[in-house]
């Protein structure tokens, strides 16, 4: 990466007043590494700073899929209609809602005036546009269907999203399930068991083997709760900020995912239909198959099988074809070698690779909303066992209240 992709990488958003030649008072804002930047900025404009203010750093996770669609889909529809490329980008910049992405946009359209291409300047800002941006439409710009490229990769990041979106879904209800019952459990534990337990130490019995565990187990979590939870949110906080932004413990993460039966096939078919959509974009943008392996090995996440199509690209460079390349990883299937090697064989790669992507998206649909029904129920008996538990175990000397008066 250059020294300016490295700058620009590392950015934080900036607002600022000023006063110009005419003693007007003027309200901007500007991307910047530094303070410093912005202040020389306003000084070459000529205009007397009076305030800088950081905003917010914009990270990697500032800058939203549905944003970024927004503007390339966006801009093909502009270049569809015949305006000019610079045209296009400066009614962008002028209409989006977003400071962020103005002052990205009024950049880039600073840029292309310059003489530079998109895809050059696009490829300055590696955190807001990812690296298949960049490829994809220097191919719309060598081949002058810009547009089009733009277009067909608007399409398959909207149907990579959706399908991240449904398998979220899937993954998502079952933790908010017993993110529940583990708040109520806590709630009758902490607040209304104690009330009954005052009320059972006036009946002078023995109480029932079951509620008096509970009350132990109230006990305890009023002590040592506070305590417990104090060390579980430090543990948790220090692994998210120190451990798992390290490749080795995402590999170690991913590897655990990749062995429970379900969600290692929700991850595979992802990543198998996210791979294929990217090799269908490319091979009909006209990239040769290995730069369209190096387009998909960059948007992939999960780092096992980013690591295979890297594997993958290697082999191609070796004289491979591509079937016999994906015959050495475990991580595709044989359906994925067969009709690669049909597709290589009778010349008609990106047809079959079109049919693999819209396989594996639709077996991971099948198996997100599958898996969603079946533990629908499953969830609602655990927290009826669990409430209904407390409740009867509450209840329990209640019921005998009668004996224990005798």
């Amino acid at each position: 990466m250059k020294e300016n992709e490295v700058t620009k990488a590392n950015l934080y958003l900036f607002k600022w007043q000023a006063l110009d030649d005419m003693g007007q008072l003027r309200n901007g804002e500007n991307l910047s590494a530094q303070p410093r930047e912005v202040l020389e900025h306003l000084m070459d404009q000529g205009l007397q700073p009076l305030s800088i203010k950081r905003i917010v750093k914009l990270s990697q996770r500032f800058w939203k899929n549905k944003e970024r669609i927004a503007f390339i889909r966006q801009l093909a529809t502009l270049l569809q209609t015949g305006l000019p490329l610079t045209m296009s980008l400066k009614l962008l910049a002028n209409d989006h809602p977003l400071p962020a992405w103005r002052c990205i946009l009024t950049d880039v359209v600073k840029q292309v005036n310059e003489g530079q291409p998109l895809s050059t300047v696009l490829q300055q800002y590696p955190l807001v546009f990812p690296a298949i941006y960049p490829q994809v439409i220097a191919i719309g710009e060598l081949t002058g269907q810009l547009d089009n490229c733009c277009l067909q990769l608007a399409i398959q990041q909207e149907q990579i999203i959706r399908l991240q979106k449904t398998v979220k879904k899937a993954l998502r209800y079952p933790l908010i399930v017993m993110v529940i019952a583990s708040a109520i459990t806590l709630l009758m534990l902490t607040m209304v068991l104690p009330e009954f337990a005052k009320i059972y130490l006036s009946f002078d019995a023995e109480l029932p083997r079951f509620t008096q565990m509970l009350i132990s187990g109230s006990d305890w979590i009023i002590h040592y709760g506070p305590v417990l939870a104090t060390i579980i949110g430090l543990s948790y906080g220090g692994y998210s900020h120190f451990l798992h932004p390290q490749e080795k413990w995402q590999w170690n993460e991913q590897r655990w995912l990749l062995k429970l039966p379900i969600i290692k096939k929700l991850i595979s078919y992802g990543c198998l239909c996210q791979l294929f959509q990217t090799l269908v974009l490319t091979q009909r943008a006209g990239m040769t198959l290995s730069a369209g392996l190096s387009a998909a090995e960059s948007s992939i996440s999960n780092l096992h099988y980013k690591r295979a199509v890297g594997l993958l690209t290697q082999q191609l460079a070796q004289g491979l074809p591509l079937h016999k390349a994906l015959t050495d990883s475990p991580l595709f299937p044989p359906l994925c070698r067969q009709l690669v090697r049909i597709g290589e064989e009778s010349g008609a790669l990106d047809t079959l690779l079109q049919k693999l992507a819209e396989w594996h998206a639709e077996q991971a649909n099948e198996l997100a909303e599958g898996m969603a029904q079946k533990i629908e129920p499953l969830m609602m008996l655990f927290m009826g066992v669990i409430v209904g538990g407390l409740v009867i175990a509450m209840y329990l000397p209640i019921f005998n209240l009668g004996a224990a008066m005798n």
